[in-house]
C-alpha cells in the first residue's frame, strides 16, 4: 500500500512540474498592444506581421482609431503604444508622452474620380488659399469659384473627419488654421470613411493619408478616387514636380519637400514614459530592420538625421 501511494505522488509531482512549466511558459510570452492613427496602421500591420514571424513568443495586437485615440490610450495606459500622425503637444509630453519617429507620410485632397470637372482640376489643381476658402472660411462653395468659371453653379459637397485624427489638424495646419475643429464639413468617421464618401459623391472633397488615398498594389489612386494636386507655385497650371497620379510622383514629392509640410509629417510611435522590455525591442527593431518594409509599403523613410534620433531615444 505504502509503495502503491508513493507511485500516486511520484505522478502527481510530475504532472504539477509539467503545469507549472506551462504556465511559465504563458507567463514568458510577451503581449504588446497598440492603436491609434489610422495613417499608421496599414505598416504597423506589416510591423507586426514580420517581428511575430522572427519572434514568436511575442503577440501583437493592432487597432485603428485616429491619432487621438491612440495618444489617449497610451497615456490612460490602456495600450503599450499609441500611433500618432502629428506633432505631440508639450501638454501631452507633460503627461508622460514619450514620442519616437518611425516614419514619414502626409495628407491629400481627393474627390471622385467621376467629378464632372476633374480634367480642369487636375490640369490646373488647387491653391492653398483655394482650400482654405473651402475647408476654413466657407467663402467658396461652388465648383465654379474653384474653376474660375461663375457659369458652373454646382455645389461643393465638403466633407471632413469626425474622430480626433492627425490628418485633419495637419490639413487645418496647411491651410492656416490651428486644429482640427477649424475645418468645414460633413464629418465622416474614419479614413476610409471619408475616401467612400468622396468616391460615391461625384461633387464631394475630402483628405485622406496617402495609403489610403493611393493603392499599394497598383501604384494609383484607389478605384473611384482622384488625387487633387496642388498648386503651390500659384501659377494657374499643374507643373511636372506637383503632379500627383502615382504613389511614387507623390512620395517623390514628399521625399523631396516638394510638397508641402504641413500636411506632410513624420509619423510616432508613442509610450507612456520611456519605452522598456518587449516594446522598447519591438521599436528598436522597427527602427532597424523594419526600415526595409517602409517603402515597399508605400511609406517615406525618415533621413538618416531623423533615424539616428529616433534611436537615441531608445534605452
Amino acid at each position: 500500500m505504502k509503495t502503491q501511494w508513493m507511485k500516486v505522488a511520484t505522478v502527481i509531482l510530475i504532472l504539477s512540474l509539467f503545469l507549472t512549466a506551462c504556465g511559465n511558459n504563458t507567463v514568458q510570452q510577451s503581449k504588446i498592444s497598440v492603436s491609434g492613427a489610422f495613417a499608421l496602421y496599414p505598416l504597423m500591420v506589416r510591423w507586426a506581421e514580420v517581428y511575430q514571424a522572427e519572434n514568436p513568443d511575442v503577440v501583437i495586437d493592432i487597432s485603428a482609431g485616429g491619432a487621438g485615440k491612440g495618444m489617449s490610450d497610451a497615456l490612460a495606459g490602456a495600450v503599450d503604444i499609441g500611433m500618432v500622425s502629428r506633432e505631440i503637444a508639450q501638454e501631452e509630453i507633460d503627461q508622460g508622452a514619450y514620442g519616437i519617429a518611425v516614419t514619414k507620410d502626409a495628407v491629400f485632397g481627393t474627390i471622385s474620380a467621376s467629378n464632372p470637372y476633374l480634367q480642369k482640376i487636375q490640369s490646373q489643381g488647387l491653391t492653398r488659399e483655394i482650400l482654405a476658402g473651402i475647408y476654413l472660411t466657407g467663402e467658396i462653395t461652388t465648383w465654379g469659384q474653384v474653376l474660375g468659371d461663375p457659369a458652373i453653379t454646382d455645389e461643393i459637397h465638403v466633407y471632413t473627419r469626425s474622430d480626433a485624427c492627425g490628418a485633419a489638424e495637419m490639413w487645418a495646419k496647411y491651410l492656416g488654421g490651428k486644429k482640427q475643429e477649424e475645418l468645414k464639413g460633413i464629418g465622416v468617421n474614419a479614413d476610409p470613411g471619408v475616401l467612400e464618401a468622396v468616391i460615391k459623391d461625384p461633387l464631394g472633397i475630402g483628405y485622406n493619408n496617402l495609403n489610403y488615398a493611393f493603392d499599394i498594389t497598383t501604384g494609383m489612386p484607389v478605384t473611384g478616387a482622384a488625387v487633387i494636386p496642388l498648386d503651390v507655385n500659384v501659377n494657374g497650371l499643374v507643373d511636372a514636380e506637383e503632379l500627383l497620379q502615382t504613389n511614387t510622383q507623390a512620395v517623390q514629392a514628399v521625399s523631396s519637400g516638394r510638397y508641402p509640410s504641413p500636411p506632410a509629417r513624420l509619423l510616432y510611435l508613442v509610450t507612456r514614459d520611456q519605452p522598456a522590455g518587449a516594446v522598447n525591442d519591438f521599436i528598436a527593431w522597427i527602427l532597424a530592420d523594419g526600415q526595409q518594409y517602409v517603402t515597399e509599403s508605400g511609406y517615406i523613410a525618415l533621413t538618416p538625421d531623423q533615424l539616428a534620433e529616433a534611436l537615441g531615444r531608445l534605452k
